[in-house]
């Protein structure tokens, strides 16, 4: 199966989408999810601003969902997919900075992630047509602000530590046609690497856990669901360069920035 990546972006002013032909975007018309139509219409990369790929109803993580990491922490294997949502309000694309709000001064982390890309409505699927149900992979960073996770003892706040504006990274792009278990995710920080782990070490599988959750929510075309991350999470400082590489994918490049206080 042919691989395709689609993205989308802003020409002088106006949004769009498409798929990449080498340095140009094949541009299309309609609906990403439901039978796009190529307009004809060529746009070199030079000239676009590259957006996130998809606008999803709902962003959801996991956590706890790869051996390693699970076996490095201790921790059980868990009897079914762990999961937070990160607000719609974090989203950001490729390029873009990332940084934490003034409120905050505690450490900020990286995690690479590969996500899933739902593509049609789903609930309460089965696994067996779950994988049919996923239109695409994409690269995640999944900022995290570790220090309020178990800030207050009698709450963990998995959903507030996830969700500061810009802390929902993802693209460059949506890649079809590629086998997940022949992935790997690396990441790297100025430069150098830190996260090199392949996607079969998985606890849960992409069909697994878009069936588990559909079982809970409706999925909606768009909807990105990051598969969590493995070993080598660190925190970073201001002006560090972060690069999620997903090879099939491409990378996803962001820096992050200090906040003005």
């Amino acid at each position: 199966m042919s691989t395709t990546h689609w993205v989308r972006c802003t020409h002088q002013g106006t949004p769009g989408f498409g798929w990449l032909v080498g340095d140009q975007i094949a541009v299309c018309q309609g609906d990403m999810f439901d039978t796009p139509e190529p307009t004809g219409q060529l746009l070199p990369l030079a000239q676009v601003q590259i957006s996130i790929p998809c606008v999803p109803s709902k962003f959801i993580g996991l956590w706890n969902n790869y051996h390693a990491q699970a076996a490095k922490q201790a921790l059980g294997i868990p009897a079914e997919p762990l999961w937070f949502i990160k607000a719609a309000s974090s989203y950001l694309a490729d390029g873009q900075p990332f940084v934490a709000p003034a409120s905050y001064d505690g450490r900020v982390v990286y995690e690479g992630e590969l996500g899933l890309v739902i593509g049609k409505t789903c609930k309460n699927i089965a696994v067996e047509a779950a994988a049919e149900a996923i239109f695409g992979l994409t690269c995640v960073n999944d900022v995290t602000a570790l220090d309020l996770l178990a800030r207050d003892a009698s709450f963990a706040q998995w959903t507030r530590a996830k969700s500061f504006d810009t802390f929902g990274i993802f693209g460059p792009c949506i890649a079809t046609g590629l086998d997940w278990q022949a992935l790997s995710v690396r990441t790297l920080v100025n430069g150098r690497e830190r996260q090199n782990y392949a996607c079969s070490d998985m606890i849960f599988s992409p069909a697994q856990i878009v069936a588990s959750l559909s079982r809970e929510m409706t999925l909606q075309p768009g909807d990105v669901i990051a598969c969590g991350t493995s070993l080598g999470v660190l925190p970073i400082k201001p002006g560090t360069l972060v690069e999620v590489s997903i090879d099939g994918i491409g990378v996803l490049k962001n820096t992050f920035e200090q906040t003005l206080r």
